[in-house]
């Protein structure tokens, strides 16, 4: 539709974060009700529901949600920020576990199981990896700063290859997520392949689990 073109054409121009202004109420409330309805949607249809349908859901119009929100990145990085610091509170009170490389396959299992709550949040995610621009870096970038952390001590342990990256990781467990989605009646598929994956990572030397 011609409003969410221009949406797009916005995000194309530039995805810059802006600088918060402090919400009169009425626009607070309007802002709320578009995370809840957006929320609803993206769980119900996938985060290709359409904007003008998220507008109509919060009851206000398309310009209300362009004005707080210039894209569709950056409408699913506020929707999925709660979630997102959820899993980076993970992270951090994993980051004294015991054994390093259990600590990494419990929080990329809870990435994996994040990822398929919302249909299409998993390719949005596996392109926000390749392009900091996207209005879904706010979300990406930190992420990767509470795996890289977990991943490097696992490294440290000897658990895990020294050329592993984060960035393969991210990409493989939204692989992984983006793969269970599109096989809903394998309800045990991202677990298998997240062991096979883990296979590939171990490091030569024996080493914990």
């Amino acid at each position: 539709m011609a409003t969410e073109t221009a949406g797009r054409r916005s995000e194309a121009a530039g995805g810059a974060a802006r600088t918060p202004r402090p919400m009169r109420a009425d626009a607070r409330r309007n802002y709320e009700r578009l995370l809840a309805a957006a929320r609803t949607a993206f769980i119900e249809h996938g985060t290709d529901t359409s904007l003008e349908e998220i507008a109509r859901r919060a009851g206000v119009g398309i310009g209300t949600l362009y004005r707080h929100f210039p894209h569709r990145t950056s409408l699913m990085g506020a929707v999925f920020q709660s979630e997102v610091d959820a899993l980076l509170a993970q992270a951090r009170e994993l980051a004294d576990a015991p054994q390093p490389c259990r600590a990494l396959v419990e929080w990329l299992r809870a990435i994996i199981t994040h990822a398929g709550t919302y249909r299409g949040l998993s390719r949005a995610l596996m392109t926000a990896t390749a392009d900091e621009s996207s209005g879904m870096a706010r979300c990406s970038v930190p992420m990767r700063e509470a795996g890289g952390a977990l991943l490097a001590r696992a490294q440290r342990a000897g658990a895990v290859r020294p050329d592993v990256t984060i960035g393969d990781l991210m990409q493989l467990t939204n692989g992984i997520a983006l793969a269970a989605e599109e096989s809903p009646d394998d309800p045990r598929l991202a677990d298998r392949l997240l062991t096979l994956t883990l296979t590939g990572l171990k490091a030569d030397r024996p080493a914990e689990g």
